[in-house]
């Protein structure tokens, strides 16, 4: 059976995850593989409905807000990501397990054993098989946010604190598995960042070509 490539992507809000990825997108298929671009939350019908309730929506108590991640995932995970590495396909997922571990365990407070069971019990056991972290100041990200489209949502919102909890929970994961989740620095030009992030991806999709 053929199997493709799992690649998320993430990072602190206003990294600049969405550029990257379709740069990347355009890279893949150039290279003759087949992209599949993705998001957590907000894939599918299912997707969109729990994206909204976390996103748009007032406060969410914190244990609610880790089993709506949960739910979406374990979705997600069946009926899209699964089906596409069967077929061979390269998967490029803006956010999964990695962001409900930063946000939930470590910026909330959950237990983070707790967290990190829960994430595999979503999956599957599934895990990338390659992750791009975009790292750039909490403030720095927050500042880019003001010039989005659509605004800030919830999790935007969040006051500074937050988000440097967030940043500084990505980097400690990079550090305890530097062989699957590459650091990228946000604060460069897109298209350094680009070509940084499409080197490791062809040294990992040598198997696909």
């Amino acid at each position: 059976m053929a199997y493709g490539l799992f690649v998320t992507f993430e990072g602190p809000e206003g990294a600049g995850k969405t550029t990257l990825i379709r740069a990347l997108e355009a890279r893949v298929r150039e290279a003759g593989m087949t992209p599949v671009v993705t998001r957590e939350p907000g894939a599918g019908e299912f997707g969109k409905t729990v994206r909204s309730l976390l996103l748009e929506g007032g406060e969410i108590a914190h244990p609610a807000e880790l089993f709506l991640f949960l739910a979406d995932r374990a979705q997600h995970v069946e009926t899209l990501i699964k089906p596409a590495l069967a077929e061979g396909k390269v998967v490029l997922c803006d956010r999964h397990a990695d962001s409900t571990y930063v946000y939930q365990a470590i910026a909330r407070g959950l237990d983070p054993t707790f967290v990190r069971q829960a994430n595999t019990f979503a999956t599957g056991g599934l895990k990338p098989d390659l992750t791009f972290l975009l790292d750039l100041p909490a403030e720095v990200g927050l500042a880019r946010l003001s010039n989005r489209e659509g605004g800030q949502d919830r999790l935007d919102r969040a006051p500074l604190e937050f988000h440097q909890k967030v940043r500084q929970g990505f980097l400690d994961l990079a550090a305890e598995e530097p062989g699957r989740i590459i650091l990228l620095d946000a604060t460069q030009d897109p298209k350094n960042v680009e070509s940084a992030a499409f080197a490791t991806l062809s040294e990992r999709t040598v198997h696909l070509r």
